[in-house]
C-alpha cells in the first residue's frame, strides 16, 4: 500500500531545503509536474513495475489510492510530504489548489504497456 513519507528537510535562517534521497530504491529515471490542473481529476491508474513517488512543491491535493485490499486517502499540503506509490495502487490526484503543483519521480521510463486503468472492484473517491 501507499506510504506516506517525510522528507528530510534542513531548515536555516536562508529557507528550507528539502531532499528526496533513497526514495525510491531502483533509482530515478522519470520525472515529471503536474500544473493547472485546478478542478481537474489526474491519473486514474495503477502500474505493472513503476514506482511512483509524488510531492506538491507549491499548493496542495489529494491523492486516492486502492490496492485491491485497502483505500486511502493522502493530503499534501507541504513540500516535505511524499506519497510514495507501489505498482499495484490505483490511484487518482484531485482537488488542486490553484497554485499546485505535484512533482513526481519515477523508477522506470515511460511506458505504455505498464499503465493499467481498470479500477478494482467497488473502486470509489471518499475524503
Amino acid at each position: 500500500m501507499a506510504t506516506l513519507l517525510e522528507l528530510q528537510t534542513f531548515l536555516s535562517e536562508k529557507g528550507s531545503l528539502t531532499v528526496f534521497e533513497k526514495v525510491l530504491t531502483n533509482g530515478i529515471k522519470r520525472i515529471f509536474y503536474i500544473y493547472n490542473a485546478f478542478n481537474q481529476v489526474r491519473g486514474g491508474h495503477r502500474h505493472k513495475l513503476a514506482y511512483n513517488a509524488l510531492t506538491c512543491v507549491s499548493g496542495s491535493c489529494k491523492v486516492y489510492v486502492h490496492n485491491g485490499e485497502t483505500e486511502e486517502t493522502f493530503i499534501l499540503d507541504t513540500p516535505d510530504k511524499c506519497v510514495l506509490l507501489e505498482p499495484r495502487d490505483w490511484h487518482t490526484m484531485y482537488d488542486f489548489s490553484e497554485s499546485a503543483v505535484l512533482l513526481v519521480l519515477s523508477d522506470r521510463f515511460y511506458e505504455k504497456e505498464d499503465y493499467i486503468y481498470e479500477k478494482y472492484d467497488e473502486l470509489m473517491i471518499s475524503e
